[in-house]
């Protein structure tokens, strides 16, 4: 790889490459040419600001978030990492699932109206190596896919095309997005330039805006690290921005000690406060893999996993609490993503093993709060080899939040997500509300999707009701991999039906999934001899 593609495409754009691009300095361009102002103007004028918390390592969703109403196949498929039922922490007015005992802060933000839970979320054949799942949510793609930019990249520079071009500039003196840890993640990769900047780590941040540097090592490479900073000082404008917008901010409520998502989420909020036009933040907490010990072997509640779900819990709480009382709490949404969930049966080392969909959180004051989807469905007798069946393509989640969050009309979202996923209710979209949505609730205890026969040996009709538009119908397998599409069109409002003919498929319990808009149902099906 040539030095300057090894710069554009790995080294967080934003930290660097402003000042200088391909050898030229932005000074050489008039800011005040009109066509170049056109350019550099964002397509869509917003204050909104998403914050991504990464949960690395495979998160077990289902002792995250637990279904009550199936309590016994959930126990029955995890005795030994089970969360006792009397221990679940209630939600008011749902009484069909709870949360872990330590997640006591986001309890109080689903009581409130501040959390959107969206159960059994993943794609379609998922990959269970933490490197390739990690890649697929980053790029937004399908898992026989290798997209080398990610979905907020894409995003990013439909809003910015011309980008670092010309950056900063009066309209946009910021950067585009912020990662707090390690270098810029694929999530913000755009079509040919990395569209974010990465702060390494919360101390890095207060080095930044206190004019500390980690001391260099006294040795050669000691000196062409002081170098490089000297230039980087010298060149980088957004490291004036970013300590001028925190210097702003004196005062914020209280975060949990000894938390680093806590850390991180606290200068998120700053940032904010302080007048950054940054679009998309991402932070990331670790230590989800937990293939053992997952927890205390003579207390379930307690262990590796509790401290964990504890720490993302009481620093999501703190983030939300922050921003009310910073005032922002109407310009910022949240959600969580880990790579995969973990399998239904736990194994004999008191874990579990990597999994396919797995629930995620969205959060603030403009979610819509509450559950979308139902608690997943759990076999009687589930093996190793059982996965929770998706109900919601992680993706669809993104279109909901460019489209109701960043008001992206539809047909760039195809483009950036490369195919037509469906919105869902999952957040307040008042501000580029166009069309009306049906409330998913409207169809609570309505049977939207049946076959017949039910045990079937060959082939089964497959009935399902459309309230009309985007109607999908897939079948999936045990391992969340989708067997077939049977219609991915548009509908008027109507009863249909389809065929299954599984042909060669062995015998067991298959999936119908029905989507139509951000309504969805999962129907079990078993074939046999």
């Amino acid at each position: 790889m040539k030095r300057r593609e090894f710069l554009k495409n790995t080294v967080p754009a934003a930290a660097i490459l402003p000042a200088v691009v391909d050898g030229y300095s932005v000074k050489a361009f008039d800011n005040n040419s009109p066509l170049l102002q056109a350019l550099m103007n964002p397509t869509i004028d917003t204050d909104h600001v998403l914050v991504i918390v990464q949960l690395n390592g495979g998160n077990d969703g289902l002792n995250m978030v637990i279904p009550i109403s199936t309590y016994s196949a959930y126990y029955n498929a995890r005795s030994n990492v089970a969360i006792p039922q009397n221990r679940i922490l209630p939600l008011t007015g749902y009484t069909q699932t709870g949360l872990h005992p330590a997640m006591t802060g986001l309890q109080a933000l689903y009581n409130q109206n501040k959390l959107n839970i969206v159960q059994a979320v993943g794609y379609p054949s998922p990959n269970f190596s933490h490197f390739r799942a990690t890649d697929i949510w980053m790029s937004g793609s399908s898992s026989d896919q290798v997209v080398n930019s990610g979905w907020a990249g894409r995003y990013l520079n439909t809003e910015y095309p011309n980008y670092p071009t010309g950056y900063p500039n009066t309209t946009m003196p910021d950067p585009l997005a912020i990662q707090i840890g390690s270098i810029t993640s694929l999530a913000m990769q755009g079509p040919s330039m990395n569209m974010g900047m990465s702060i390494t780590n919360p101390t890095s941040f207060y080095n930044l805006i206190n004019n500390v540097l980690d001391p260099a090592p006294n040795n050669p490479m000691g000196y062409e690290l002081t170098y490089v900073r000297t230039i980087a000082s010298q060149t980088n404008q957004y490291a004036v921005r970013i300590t001028g917008a925190a210097n702003l901010v004196t005062q914020q409520s209280a975060y949990p000690t000894n938390n680093s998502l806590g850390d991180q989420l606290k200068i998120v909020a700053r940032l904010v406060k302080g007048g950054l036009k940054t679009r998309i933040y991402m932070v990331s907490y670790g230590g989800f893999d937990t293939h053992s010990l997952q927890t205390d072997a003579t207390d379930t509640t307690i262990g590796a996993h509790a401290n964990l779900l504890k720490n993302v819990s009481d620093a999501i709480k703190a983030f939300v609490d922050d921003c009310q009382f910073l005032g922002i709490q109407d310009r910022v949404v949240g959600m969580t993503f880990s790579e995969f969930g973990r399998r239904i049966k736990s194994n004999s080392s008191v874990g579990t093993d990597h999994g396919a969909a797995a629930p995620m959180f969205l959060f603030g004051k403009q979610v819509i709060g509450g559950f979308t989807g139902t608690n997943p469905t759990i076999p009687a007798s589930a093996t190793v080899n059982d996965n929770i069946p998706m109900q919601y393509d992680f993706r669809s989640i993104y279109a909901s939040l460019l489209e109701k969050w960043f008001c992206v009309p539809s047909s760039t979202i195809q483009t950036i997500l490369f195919q037509n996923f469906q919105s869902l209710n999952v957040v307040n979209d008042a501000s580029c509300r166009t069309t009306g949505v049906n409330d998913p609730n409207q169809s609570a205890g309505e049977q939207l999707i049946t076959n017949y026969p039910n045990p079937f040996t060959e082939s089964t009709s497959i009935k399902f009701k459309t309230r009309g538009g985007h109607t999908l119908v897939q079948v999936i397998d045990m391992l969340g991999r989708v067997i077939g599409t049977l219609t991915d069109k548009e509908y008027t409002p109507g009863t249909y039906s389809v065929t299954f003919d599984s042909g060669p498929l062995p015998t067991g319990v298959y999936y119908a999934r029905l989507q139509n808009g951000p309504i969805q149902q999962v129907r079990a099906m078993l074939k046999v001899k």
